[in-house]
């Protein structure tokens, strides 16, 4: 729910989801879109989406929050990821630092709940990063593309079993498998890299499988399935992707869907 129903801030990150949380927003009625933009990862096209735009660098909390301070911005949505590789490159600010020294792990989750914390502080909260998008989220069952053999559910359950397994564990939330063994798992290199090595091993018959965190904050970590993901799955042999439903979102799932059916990827919301 937001607190205020005219404006929104976006902490906008690369790739389409931010962009479709700005239209699912104006659908919705948010009159006013205040977006924090980041320098060589968030699509220009958030500018016409957005009231006003602050362009910054990862690491530049302290002029994150005064934006959003200066117009007023009470509520907020985190959208999109930022590339490992410029969180190696990372300048946090005064506070930023202030933020990070006092986390004795730094992972996603840590750093992006200080960060959530902070924000609070000083008047901002979160929302689910899911709002405006609910219609985006994977069903239950099969969704796209030709319906698998009946053989292969086993591989469904085993694949989500050892996935919650590696996620519990906070290594990554993906694994590739094929006929109760696990060619890959995914780590810090993302989801194309986990799904490359596995499609190599599997020979063209393996299956992705995506799962949320059992602790998973759905205000900055949420599992996502887009056509980069179709389009990755039939570059490097990958079958099937199954994801969790109702906590995966499925980002222009119209079009997710009518890619898997053209390229005969299935799509299966487990459980």
């Amino acid at each position: 729910m937001l607190e205020s129903a005219d404006r929104l801030g976006i902490i906008a990150g690369r790739g389409v989801y931010p962009l479709l949380v700005a239209k699912g927003a104006r659908r919705s009625g948010v009159e006013k879109i205040f977006s924090v933009c980041f320098v060589s990862e968030t699509d220009h096209q958030m500018e016409t989406l957005s009231t006003a735009v602050e362009w910054i660098r990862v690491g530049q909390l302290s002029k994150l929050i005064q934006f959003f301070k200066k117009n007023e911005v009470k509520t907020a949505i985190m959208a999109g990821g930022v590339a490992p590789s410029h969180l190696f490159e990372l300048r946090p600010d005064l506070r930023a630092i202030l933020l990070l020294a006092k986390l004795k792990e730094r992972n996603a989750h840590t750093i992006f709940g200080a960060i959530a914390q902070e924000l609070e502080k000083n008047g901002v909260i979160l929302l689910n990063a899911t709002t405006f998008l609910e219609d985006q989220l994977a069903p239950s069952g099969q969704f796209g593309g030709p319906h698998i053999k009946k053989r292969y559910w086993e591989d469904v359950e085993f694949g989500f079993r050892i996935a919650k397994e590696v996620a519990r564990l906070d290594i990554g939330q993906s694994v590739v498998v094929k006929n109760g063994t696990v060619l890959s798992v995914e780590a810090f290199e993302g989801t194309d890299e986990a799904m490359k090595r596995g499609g190599e091993l599997g020979r063209g018959s393996a299956m992705l499988v995506k799962v949320s965190k059992p602790n998973q904050d759905f205000r900055f970590d949420v599992p996502v399935i887009g056509i980069k993901t179709i389009e990755s799955a039939q570059r490097f042999g990958i079958g099937t992707i199954v994801c969790e439903s109702a906590k995966t979102l499925i980002l222009e799932k119209e079009k997710v869907v009518s890619l898997a059916d053209q390229t005969k990827t299935s799509l299966i919301g487990f459980p």
